[in-house]
C-alpha cells in the first residue's frame, strides 16, 4: 500500500465538486441562487458551447475587493457568521462550497463592483488559482464560465446531451423565477432568448410568462396566514378538471428555496384526492413562508431536503390553505376590511351583536356567495361577544355576516341531450353539465357536512356473504358505516344484512352498496369512510339516461352551483365543459 500523503488544493476541491457541482444545471443555481442573495433586481443567464460557458450577470450588490480572493476559497461564505445563524438560514446559500468547486472544474471570470467604489475588480480563476486586477464596470457581478469540466473528462463523457442539459437549466431557471416574481429572468441560449420574465413582483403574470394563458385561466389563489405560528402560505393552484400526468409541475418552496419535501406534497395530494381522477395531478406553485428556526435546510447538500420542528402542524396548514383556496375562500388583509367589520352588525336569532374590538386572525371571503366567513380564532373571539346561551351556537366557519344580494336569475336551460347532460347557454358560451356527477357533488358535500343522517328502516334484506377479511375490515369499522347511516347485523361469521341505510338510497340493491363500498378498499382502513361516503352520493344522485323535466334540471344545477368545489365529482370527473362562443361561430365561420 501506498504511503499517505496530503492531496493538492485543486484536488480536494475537484473532489468536493463532485457533491456540488453534478452537472451544467448546478453551476448555475449555485450562481443565479447568489444573486437572488446579493439582491438583484435583473439577472440574465446565457448558455452557450453545448452548455459548456455560462455567463450570469446581475445587478446585485456586487463582492467588496477586499474579499474577492476570499469568496474563491473553501467554506468562504457572507451568509452566516456564527453557530447559531446555521439554525436560522435566512439566504439561499451559506456553506461557501460553490465558488471554490466550480473554479476547480472551469475556467472561471469574475467581474464585480459594489456601490461604493467608483471601479470594479475582475478576477480570473483556473485550476483553483485566483488573479485579480481592478477594471470598470457597473455595480452588480458578471461570472463567465468557460469549459466545465475541461480537467475532469470522465465527469464531461457522462454528461446527457446538449438539448438535455439545456432542458435542465430551463427547468431550473423556471424554479427559480417562480419564486422571485419580483425579479426580471432572462434566460438565453446560443444567444436567442428563451425565457424572460418583467419582474413586477405579479406571481400570476409571472406563471403566464413561464407557461402559458391557458394554465393562467385555470388557477385559484391560496393565501393563508397563521400569525400565532409564524406562518403564511401563497400562490395559485389549479382547479380540479385542470390536471397533468405527472408531479413534475408541483413547485414547491419554503421560504422561496424550492424543495422536494414529501409533507408538502403529501398534503396537496390530500387536498385534491376526492377532487380528480387517479394518475392526474394538478399544477401548483406555492411558497409556505415559515420562521427560519422552525426549518432546518442543512439536511443535504442540495438543500432540497428540509425537516420541520412540528411536521403535522406544517402538513395541516397547507392542506386546509388549499381546500380554502379551491373553495374560493381568499384572505383579505385586516387593513381592507377592520374598518367595516369593527362597527358591523351581525345578525343572529334577531338579536344584533357588535364586533368592537379587531381580530388578528384570518377571514376569508367566499366570492361565490359574497359571505364573510371567519376561521377558528375569530370565531373563538368572536364567541366572547355574545350572550353567554348563544356560545354554543357558533361553530368553527359558520359565523356569517349576511349581505343582501339579488334573487339568484334561473339558469337558461336549453335541455337535455342524450337524457344525460344539461345543456345550459351562458353569455360566453354553451355549457354542458354532466346530470349524475353534478348531483353526486351536491349530495357528497351535504352528507359530509351533516352530523345526523338520515336512515331509512328495511324490513326485509338480502344476506350477503362476504370474505373472512372483509367480515373484519367491516366488524372493526362497523362505527364508520354507523356514521353514515348504515347499520350492519352479522347473521353467521360471513354473512350479514343491513338493518338500516341511508334514507337517499333507501331503494338501491343492499348488495351493490356494500360491493361498491368494498372495491378496491385492498385493506386500506384509512379510506374506507370516503368510499362510503363517496358510494352513498353516487347511489342517491340522478343516474344518467334519466329524463328530467325543466324544474328538476333547475334544481340540480342550482344545487350544483353552490358546492364548494363544483369542479369534479368525488371520483375525479370532470362535471361541466363550456363551449366558448367564438368557438362555436369560428366553426360556422361566423363572427362571434
Amino acid at each position: 500500500m501506498a504511503r499517505i500523503r496530503q492531496l493538492s488544493k485543486n484536488l480536494i476541491n475537484q473532489i468536493a465538486a463532485g457533491e456540488v457541482i453534478e452537472r451544467p444545471a448546478s453551476v448555475v443555481k449555485e450562481l443565479v441562487e447568489n444573486s437572488v442573495d446579493a439582491g438583484a433586481k435583473k439577472i440574465s443567464i446565457e448558455i452557450t458551447n453545448d452548455c459548456r460557458n455560462i455567463r450570469i450577470a446581475d445587478n446585485g450588490c456586487g463582492i467588496h475587493p477586499d474579499d474577492i480572493l476570499l469568496a474563491f476559497t473553501k467554506h468562504a461564505t457572507s451568509k452566516i457568521q456564527k453557530d447559531e445563524d446555521l439554525f436560522s438560514v435566512t439566504t439561499m446559500g451559506f456553506r461557501g462550497e460553490a465558488l471554490a468547486s466550480i473554479i476547480s472544474v472551469a475556467k472561471l471570470t469574475c467581474t464585480t463592483r459594489t456601490a461604493e467604489f467608483d471601479t470594479g475588480t475582475k478576477v480570473q480563476c483556473e485550476n483553483s488559482e485566483v488573479k485579480q486586477v481592478e477594471t470598470g464596470c457597473a455595480i452588480g457581478t458578471i461570472m463567465d464560465i468557460k469549459e466545465l469540466f475541461y480537467n475532469v473528462p470522465a465527469r464531461l463523457k457522462f454528461l446527457k446531451s446538449a438539448s438535455t442539459e439545456f432542458s435542465y437549466i430551463q427547468e431550473l431557471v423556471q424554479t427559480i423565477a417562480l419564486a422571485n416574481p419580483q425579479i426580471a429572468f432572462e434566460l438565453k441560449r446560443d444567444g436567442k432568448s428563451v425565457l424572460k420574465t418583467n419582474g413586477l413582483g405579479d406571481l400570476k403574470r409571472t406563471i403566464k410568462e413561464v407557461f402559458n394563458g391557458d394554465i393562467v385561466d385555470n388557477l385559484k389563489e391560496v393565501l393563508k396566514t397563521d400569525q400565532l405560528a409564524g406562518l403564511k402560505i401563497s400562490g395559485f393552484v389549479s382547479t380540479p378538471d385542470f390536471t397533468r400526468s405527472s408531479k413534475k409541475n408541483y413547485y414547491m418552496y419554503i421560504n422561496k428555496r424550492g424543495v422536494k419535501c414529501p409533507v408538502f406534497q403529501k398534503s396537496i395530494d390530500t387536498a385534491y384526492k376526492t377532487l380528480i381522477a387517479g394518475g392526474k395531478y394538478p399544477f401548483v406553485v406555492l411558497n409556505l413562508e415559515i420562521p427560519p428556526e422552525d426549518v432546518d435546510v442543512n439536511v443535504h447538500p442540495t438543500k432540497k431536503e428540509v425537516r420541520y420542528k412540528n411536521t403535522n402542524m406544517i402538513f395541516n396548514f397547507i392542506y386546509t390553505a388549499i381546500q380554502a383556496g379551491l373553495a374560493n375562500y381568499i384572505e383579505k388583509p385586516m387593513s381592507q376590511i377592520q374598518s367595516s367589520i369593527s362597527s358591523e352588525e351581525i345578525q343572529d336569532n334577531e338579536k344584533l351583536v357588535t364586533i368592537n374590538k379587531p381580530i388578528h386572525s384570518e377571514i376569508f371571503v367566499n366570492q361565490s356567495e359574497d359571505s364573510i366567513y371567519y376561521s377558528d380564532r375569530a370565531a373563538e373571539k368572536l364567541t366572547q361577544t355574545l350572550p353567554a346561551p348563544k356560545k354554543e351556537e357558533i361553530t368553527q366557519t359558520k359565523l356569517i355576516t349576511h349581505i343582501e344580494k339579488e334573487t339568484e336569475p334561473e339558469e337558461n336551460i336549453i335541455g337535455q341531450y342524450k337524457n344525460t347532460y344539461i345543456l345550459i347557454e351562458k353569455d360566453d358560451g354553451l355549457e354542458i353539465v354532466d346530470q349524475h356527477i353534478a348531483e353526486e357533488r351536491y349530495i357528497y358535500e351535504k352528507l359530509k357536512s351533516e352530523k345526523n343522517i338520515i336512515s331509512q328502516l328495511l324490513f326485509i334484506s338480502d344476506v350477503l356473504t362476504v370474505s373472512s377479511a372483509e367480515a373484519e375490515l367491516i366488524k372493526e369499522n362497523i362505527q364508520k358505516f354507523e356514521k353514515f347511516g348504515y347499520e350492519i347485523e352479522f347473521t353467521k361469521e360471513n354473512e350479514l344484512i343491513f338493518r338500516k341505510v341511508p334514507q337517499l338510497i333507501a331503494k338501491v340493491n343492499p348488495q351493490e352498496i356494500l360491493s361498491d363500498i368494498l372495491e378496491n378498499i385492498e385493506g386500506d382502513i384509512d379510506r374506507l369512510e370516503e368510499k362510503i361516503l363517496i358510494t352513498t352520493s353516487c347511489k342517491a344522485a340522478v343516474k344518467a339516461g334519466q329524463k328530467l323535466s325543466t324544474w328538476q334540471m333547475q334544481e340540480i344545477i342550482k344545487k350544483w352551483r353552490k358546492t364548494k368545489m363544483p369542479y369534479t365529482c368525488p371520483h375525479g370527473r370532470p362535471i361541466s365543459k363550456v363551449l366558448p362562443h367564438k368557438q362555436i361561430a369560428s366553426f360556422f365561420q361566423r363572427q362571434a
